[in-house]
């Protein structure tokens, strides 16, 4: 759950004492590491993501990076690589997506940084505008915003996002209300940078605004240069906390979130629990000030990071500025390697704290599973999980040491690659071995939930999340893939904005999934034989025990001919 902090203390189940203590060792925390890093300045060159490791553990290499600082260098840079029919990628500042979407294809391709691209250009309180470049993070957009009285209404919870990044993947918040929850259905204009012909210079630049069809294709896409979003008036909100059994939470999901503009759930299935969060706007004059803290974006002391705990209180409302309440990410704060004073020179070489995930200490290293699964279908999902844990109860235990399933509302958008209908999207985070060869302890039970959710119920997947099986035939699942593509085709018509993985999600090219030993255990296929598990472990490839179609890597014991179930 959340940690809510006021100004003058922390509220949540820590005791006073575990408090100051967690206060005082994550006053002097770490950053996360550039995920770009060159041999020989900005030439020979690897790039990862802020897990450090891809989801089949390869390494993505470019030819060159560039950093450019301002409009002109960004264009002269698209302009000279295209030139030389050199393959693009762009990055961002801490590289955060799952999946491969930053390698270009090849070694001899080009990085374009957005890091320096991080200007807030333009307020307009009038029109309630917030005009910037594609590298500003979340956190800068918010607080910029905040310094104008203007708030964006709904926001993904990671302040760690770059505006560039979190519409290139969807990112969203959670609502059912109004334009919805996806930042992209906030975008008034987008300016696109993309190869041109050599009549255009070798770089093509489009100013797409409200009413242009192609903004629709361009909402959900790679290559934004800048974005204005629509703003509202900052206000408050008032948020609550209730634990209820989950009996009828398949009921209750969908009346839920249209009740309450900021709602969401955690769900505990091994504990029969949810949490409903009843968060919703009340009158500025309102009485406080609260700080939305998630705990797994704390910088957390790193001798702890292999502790996981979930801390909450039931029962209060607390109330406080949008701008404070909306996202969180103060693992994010501190100085950047190199920016130590000279006298703290140990310190440099120590990281003292750090985000959960840091690959530079021994901390969390996990799986994503983030689909959307339309109203109409939620409940009946619902259940089917909760028949999975009647008949294995144990085998959620270690989904609830990450905080459980969060799920969050979403809505329908007019983007192509955006949502198609109404849903509740489903956040599940669960261990990984950094050993692609070990499998997890229920294995099966987290495989059969994704199978069920992506296969019988349709579930869309997270741009910028999952593993490799949930982008398999994904792109068939989009009304207006055509027209995206369409699009795609006219802007970009040589693919040097294309990588590999790129068009193996959008349908352009087979290899999404890969089938070899172990495959299955890193959701880099659907086993369809027992060398896709891991049979000398004894993980056998058999079928779901709910959604029979599921084919699944089950803990076994041989017996003859007979496998047998390990209880």
């Amino acid at each position: 759950m959340s940690l809510l902090c006021l100004r003058n203390g922390v509220v949540g189940g820590l005791l006073r004492s575990k408090c100051l203590f967690l206060l005082f060792l994550t006053v002097c925390c770490t950053p996360p590491e550039e995920p770009i890093k060159c041999k020989s300045k900005n030439t020979d060159c690897t790039i990862t993501n802020s897990y450090g490791t891809f989801l089949d553990h390869s390494v993505c290499r470019a030819q060159n990076v560039v950093y450019p600082t301002t409009e002109e260098e960004l264009i002269s840079a698209v302009a000279s690589a295209t030139k030389k029919e050199s393959k693009i990628k762009v990055a961002t500042r801490y590289s955060h997506s799952i999946p491969k979407l930053v390698c270009p294809s090849g070694q001899d391709g080009l990085l374009i940084s957005t890091k320096n691209l991080n200007r807030v250009l333009k307020i307009n309180e009038e029109a309630k505008t917030i005009t910037l470049e594609a590298g500003v993070t979340l956190k800068e957009l918010i607080n910029e915003a905040a310094n104008a009285g203007l708030a964006l209404p709904y926001t993904p919870y990671w302040l760690g996002l770059t505006i560039g990044g979190l519409l290139s993947t969807g990112s969203h918040g959670s609502t059912l209300w109004g334009k919805g929850s996806s930042v992209h259905d906030y975008v008034t204009e987008l300016k696109i940078v993309s190869p041109g012909s050599p009549e255009d210079g070798y770089v093509k630049v489009r100013v797409l605004k409200d009413g242009d069809e192609e903004l629709d294709a361009a909402r959900v896409s790679l290559g934004v240069l800048g974005v204005t979003l629509r703003l509202e008036p900052m206000f408050k909100r008032s948020i609550t906390y209730k634990t209820k059994n989950d009996s009828d939470l398949g009921d209750e999901i969908a009346s839920f979130g249209r009740k309450h503009e900021f709602a969401d759930i955690i769900w505990y299935p091994r504990q029969q629990k949810a949490v409903y969060r009843v968060d919703d706007r009340v009158p500025t004059s309102t009485s406080g000030d609260a700080l939305y803290d998630f705990i797994p974006f704390r910088s957390t002391p790193s001798p702890i990071l292999g502790i996981i705990r979930a801390i909450g209180k039931t029962g209060y409302p607390m109330v406080g500025y949008q701008n404070r309440l909306q996202a969180s990410g103060s693992c994010l704060d501190g100085k950047a390697e190199g920016e130590v004073e000279e006298e703290d020179e140990d310190a440099e070489n120590f990281i003292w704290s750090s985000c959960p995930w840091d690959p530079r200490v021994k901390g969390e290293f996990f799986f994503e599973n983030t689909f959307s699964i339309g109203l109409s279908s939620v409940k009946n999902f619902i259940e089917d999980v909760q028949k999975l844990v009647k008949l294995q109860p144990k085998a959620l235990c270690g989904l609830e040491l990450y905080n459980g399933i969060l799920m969050r509302y979403v809505t329908a958008s007019s983007a192509y690659l955006g949502k198609e209908e109404d849903a509740v999207n489903f956040d599940l985070t669960y261990y990984r071995s950094h050993n692609a060869m070990t499998p997890r302890l229920y294995e099966d039970v987290i495989e059969e939930i994704e199978q069920m959710a992506l296969i019988k119920y349709g579930a869309l997947p997270h741009w910028g999340k999952n593993r490799n099986i949930a982008f398999d035939g994904v792109i068939k699942k989009y009304k207006n893939a055509d027209k995206f593509l369409a699009v795609k085709k006219s802007y970009d018509p040589m693919g040097l904005f294309s990588s590999e993985w790129t068009d193996q999600v959008l349908g352009l090219q087979d290899g999404i999934t890969i089938f070899k030993e172990g495959c299955a255990l890193e959701g880099l296929c659907i086993c369809q034989e027992d060398i896709h598990c891991a049979p000398g472990k004894g993980y056998f490839c058999t079928h779901g025990k709910v959604f029979k179609d599921a084919r699944v890597c089950s803990l076994r014991n041989q017996v003859g001919d007979v496998l047998v179930d390990i209880k």
